[in-house]
């Protein structure tokens, strides 16, 4: 009998409590991959892009850049059996004006940022999403651009998309950001690069630094001079290659389910070990769980690796939000739930403005489980019990579609995740590898 089937009905049903088993890649890093096809498209020549992430997300950066102009092919998979894009761009000077509404679908990520990359070209550009992204806060990229010289406008005085924009002439000007956010800070970086002058961003806590690691890896002088405070001149990327390692927020929903189900013990092979990426495994070692990080090399400067997990008991802690972790809380959640005593995540208030209301989302899902579960205006307090298969909602959220499986695969009975096609943003073949995991592929 077949644990895990999806279909036409957009369902994935799962039977508790069998062990995942045996070696694992994910798909590549989304960070890193709107990153790379980004800093590809302001190269001048060809650039080399292996494992690229394979969703919704991604694909829609792609699209924008190719809307400006960019030419991007995708040849025959690698010796390895990694997918190869090549990206050929004459650089930002090249960018022509699109002539069509730029469609980013979900993604948040590529809204931000190619909303830098265009602050400093002179084309008129729109940019636009669901109705998802509609609802996402934009003032917190909008207006530092604006302080830089670019002309950018949008619904509610520019807070919310879509997004007009007109760039031009920028100056290099100093932000301190009242939000630390990986996001805002590379279309920061992206416009800097275009600014006369020195741009600098100081962020109240440490954010992702995929950027900066790129950039520096690119021959792009930039200066990290603290990890909250990084700075740079105008200037390009030279052409790269790079193979895109695993997505380490893909990860963690194996992390936390071989962790959860007992008689399990996976390995995870060729994940970005960015420390700022990877904050959940404290978490969940802090927790009681049993997982082993192997650096195996570096790729465009990221640590590369594997992770491995085993079965282990868990045990409830508090959780603050920083950004660092802010994607697997509500995955974190999920351990929460099948641990023992009480687990309060806090300072999170940044999870009611993600795909979902994630705060509100986790909550419906973890009580339709049996577990006691308070939702508070900065998170969720979780009392970890003996959660039970039933039936689960998506709400048109990736990664609450995916806490649903994980759940499922650790509940006693029966669990169905309706809405399932939601993974199509980041991790559409996630049912297949979790198949392999138990066997039945």
């Amino acid at each position: 009998m077949s644990t895990v089937r999806h279909g036409m009905s957009s369902e994935l049903v799962l039977a508790g409590g069998r062990p995942l088993r045996g070696r694992i890649r994910v798909p590549g890093c989304k960070g890193i991959s709107h990153r790379a096809l980004l800093l590809a498209g302001m190269a001048d020549g060809r650039s080399r892009i292996a494992g690229m992430a394979e969703g919704d997300d991604v694909a829609h950066t792609a699209e924008v850049l190719d809307r400006l102009g960019v030419r991007l092919r995708h040849g025959a998979p690698d010796e390895r059996g990694v997918g190869v894009a090549t990206v050929t761009s004459g650089g930002v000077e090249t960018f022509r004006e699109p002539d069509v509404v730029l469609d980013c679908g979900n993604s948040g990520t590529t809204m931000r940022m190619v909303a830098g990359l265009l602050a400093g070209r002179p084309q008129l550009a729109v940019l636009d999403g669901d109705a998802s992204l509609s609802a996402r806060p934009m003032g917190r990229v909008v207006e530092p651009l604006r302080a830089m010289g670019a002309t950018v406008d949008g619904r509610a005085g520019g807070t919310l998309p879509p997004l007009v924009i007109r760039g031009g002439a920028l100056r290099g000007t100093r932000h301190a950001l009242a939000v630390a956010s990986g996001q805002v800070k590379t279309a920061l970086l992206l416009a800097g690069l275009q600014a006369e002058g020195v741009t600098e961003i100081v962020e109240p806590a440490p954010s992702r630094d995929h950027t900066e690691r790129m950039l520096a890896a690119l021959g792009v002088p930039i200066e990290r001079r603290d990890p909250t405070r990084v700075a740079l001149r105008a200037g390009a990327p030279r052409p790269f290659e790079i193979v895109v390692p695993g997505d380490p927020s893909s990860a963690a929903f194996f992390v936390v389910a071989s962790t959860i189900v007992p008689g399990s013990s996976i390995v995870i092979e060729g994940v970005s070990l960015n420390p700022g990426r990877i904050a959940y495994v404290d978490v969940l070692t802090r927790m009681g769980a049993r997982i082993e990080i192997t650096e195996t090399g570096i790729e465009v400067g990221e640590p590369v690796g594997d992770i491995t997990v085993e079965h282990a008991s868990l045990h409830g802690t508090e959780i603050a939000g920083e950004e660092a972790i802010i994607d697997e809380l509500p995955v974190l959640a999920i351990a929460a739930a099948f641990a023992e005593g009480l687990t309060t995540i806090h300072d999170a208030g940044e999870l009611a403005v993600k795909e979902s209301n994630r705060i509100a989302t986790l909550t419906q899902e973890l009580t339709q489980l049996g577990v006691e579960v308070e939702a508070r205006p900065d998170g969720i307090v979780v009392r970890g019990g003996s959660p039970r298969g039933t039936r689960l909602k998506s709400h048109g959220d990736h990664r609450v579609a995916l806490c649903g499986a994980v759940a499922g695969l650790a509940a006693e009975g029966e669990t169905v995740v309706r809405g399932w096609s939601a993974v199509g943003v980041s991790y559409p073949r996630f049912a297949d590898d979790l198949a392999r995991l138990l066997g039945d592929a």
